[in-house]
């Protein structure tokens, strides 16, 4: 009798779950593992010393699995061993996608998979539907766990004479996966700062965040490129692949090159000519996303805070393992605007023209991302107002921990430790935002409503 009443609400679970829109059963995921990477955080073996609150406990889930990297401890002192690989559990898990991890699991149990985990996997992960999605998976896990694998080697040879065996091995596996999956958590308290000048650190720590940051989507059309390597005829990348690889390469070295010109700090007078440049590099891979810094966040020039706010903002590429609107969305939107200025009514780069839907998801991502930043500020102003009066410099501080939150980087002025109850929640919810994205979110509370099969008539309106 008890085994029927289990079997009959296993079949009603499945069936709601069948049911629920793609979009909901990836923000269930993510609310899910953040929950019980909470609980086990909670847990007295996870800390020393006191055990963490159930706020702070689940801060730090949902950015480990939202791979952002703000922190409201110091999980290098505060978490014992268990509590670190956690923590480390969650990163990647959040960098590869919840789903992703279930659908290699049923392709590893001989299980076929539905078509809602077809349509959930190709929509997060390529631009046009493919049919073998168990061969992206597997690409996507072989890929991923080849590049960790090579970052922590590099990255034990860096600290193989500084630490015991056993923690340097673990702190190289942590740091490599924190990199890759865009994280941003560090073990030390002051980041990378101590390695400014490393060149073996910053350009493994630096690669691993490019290749995070890239996007499957372009490391599968690069897997299959070299796959038919003996093809005769010649192979050419799609036009999403161009617009992330020249999007990236402009932004990482237009970034670099503001930083080390602006920048006129103390912090950065006394540099040597190699430590600038390897930090002013850096900072602006890092600020596409991942989190880490060598410099002083807080000591940097207003100047160059307002560019690292914004390449945080624009984030890494579709199909990541970063935030932000994506590389894309600002490609598009500078098509966009070239087109108009130069009176063309179609929008093309590359020669090929870009789909009217396409034009109206990356507008609606970046006014979104807008609407949802600029919230997000003003209920931390309000929720730290006290702090605002008494600091003319909040403001900078507030929007930048606000666009670091939504954008899943996890840089910080160090608003984060000074953050109340109610600034923790709006974090929270910024960083979750921020990861399962605006349009899922979107499709989720709008999946219930009833398409419009009318149109209205047009409308006469003066723009600008």
């Amino acid at each position: 009798m008890y085994d029927a009443r289990r079997n009959s609400l296993r079949r009603k679970i499945k069936r709601k779950i069948q049911r629920m829109p793609p979009g909901l059963v990836v923000a269930l995921s993510f609310l899910m593992t953040a929950t019980i990477g909470a609980v086990l955080l909670a847990l007295p073996a996870a800390t020393k010393g006191d055990s963490l609150g159930g706020l702070d406990s689940f801060f730090t889930a949902i950015s480990a699995v939202c791979v952002t990297g703000l922190v409201v401890i110091d999980i290098g002192a505060k978490l014992t061993l268990f509590g670190k690989i956690v923590v480390l559990t969650l990163i990647q898990i959040g960098g590869l996608g919840i789903m992703t991890f279930s659908v290699f699991l049923f392709l590893f149990i001989g299980k076929s998979l539905g078509t809602k985990e077809k349509w959930i996997i190709s929509d997060s992960f390529l631009p046009s539907p493919i049919v073998d999605i168990g061969q992206l998976i597997r690409m996507i896990f072989v890929f991923t766990f080849t590049v960790e694998m090579a970052g922590a080697v590099l990255l034990f040879l860096v600290w193989r004479r500084e630490m015991p065996l056993e923690p340097a091995i673990f702190s190289s596996v942590f740091h490599a996966v924190s990199s890759f999956c865009n994280a941003g958590f560090s073990f030390f308290s002051t980041s990378f700062i101590k390695y400014q000048g490393n060149i073996l650190l910053n350009v493994t720590v630096m690669s691993l965040i490019v290749l995070g940051g890239l996007g499957f989507p372009v490391v599968y059309e690069f897997y299959w490129r070299f796959r038919n390597r003996k093809d005769r005829r010649r192979y050419h990348f799609s036009l999403h692949t161009k617009l992330v690889l020249y999007t990236t390469a402009f932004l990482i070295i237009g970034g670099a090159l503001l930083i080390f010109f602006i920048e006129r700090g103390p912090e950065w007078e006394i540099l040597s000519l190699k430590n600038r440049t390897l930090a002013s590099l850096f900072q602006s891979v890092t600020a596409r996303t991942a989190g880490f810094n060598t410099v002083e966040i807080s000591a940097l020039e207003p100047a160059t805070l307002f560019i690292i706010i914004m390449l945080m903002f624009i984030g890494a590429s579709p199909g990541s393992t970063g935030g932000g609107i994506k590389t894309t969305t600002l490609a598009v939107f500078v098509a966009i605007i070239r087109s108009r200025m130069a009176g063309r009514q179609s929008i093309g780069v590359f020669r090929f023209a870009i789909p009217d839907g396409k034009i109206g998801r990356a507008l609606s991502v970046l006014v979104m991302a807008v609407m949802t930043v600029s919230a997000g500020l003003i209920f931390l102003l309000v929720f730290h107002m006290d702090i605002a009066q008494e600091s003319a410099d909040y403001f900078l501080s507030a929007l930048f921990e606000t666009v670091s939150a939504f954008a899943t980087v996890g840089l910080s002025m160090g608003a984060t430790t000074s953050l109340n109850p109610a600034g923790k929640i709006v974090i929270i919810v910024l960083m979750f935002l921020g990861r399962v994205g605006l349009l899922t979110m979107a499709y989720v509370v709008t999946s219930r409503l009833r398409p419009i099969t009318y149109r209205y008539a047009d409308g006469r309106i003066m723009i600008g």
